[in-house]
């Protein structure tokens, strides 16, 4: 049987064409590869301190009981480093250098200190988080949202919030 050259490229073309769609659909999707992290690692927000106990009298001691608990439920850790803790009004918190480890937690402290295992400080000298209402959102070096945690209007109070 003779078969012309176009007939060849037809046939050729057909077959190439077949592959790169079964090649298209065989291989998966990837997600950006810091999502990818967050999402293997299970990082989310796990408490809140939003109402510091005792008297709000701006000491460094009543700012460092108020916080917000980051937990890795997974087993790999991950870098923070970038990472941002923000509140409705917009104060920012960006983490530096810090490595949450597999089923370990971090607390940000709102107010001064040294940085330790399980606990940051923003250093600032004024409460962040409103006792009434707020929003604490978690995320991650490439500006994705990872977590969010509200209270107030409807979400509860008491100054602690526990997930």
């Amino acid at each position: 049987m003779f078969v012309s050259s176009r007939s060849t490229r037809r046939i050729a073309a057909a077959v190439l064409a077949a592959g790169a769609a079964l090649g298209a659909t065989a291989l998966p999707a990837t997600a950006d590869s810091s999502q990818q992290q967050a999402r293997r690692s299970h990082v989310e927000i796990s408490a809140v301190q939003y109402d510091s106990p005792g008297r709000d009298d701006r000491s460094n001691r009543s700012l460092n009981k108020e916080w917000v608990e980051i937990t890795n439920d997974g087993r790999r850790a991950v870098n923070l480093e970038g990472w941002t803790l923000t509140d409705e009004d917009g104060h920012t918190f960006t983490f530096r250098h810090y490595r949450l480890g597999g089923h370990e937690s971090v607390r940000v402290h709102t107010g001064e200190g040294r940085d330790r295992d399980g606990h940051v400080y923003q250093d600032r000298r004024h409460y962040v988080w409103d006792n009434r209402s707020d929003t604490a959102t978690l995320r991650n070096d490439n500006d994705r949202r990872i977590d969010r945690e509200s209270w107030g209007h409807g979400h509860g109070g008491g100054g602690h919030h526990r997930r």
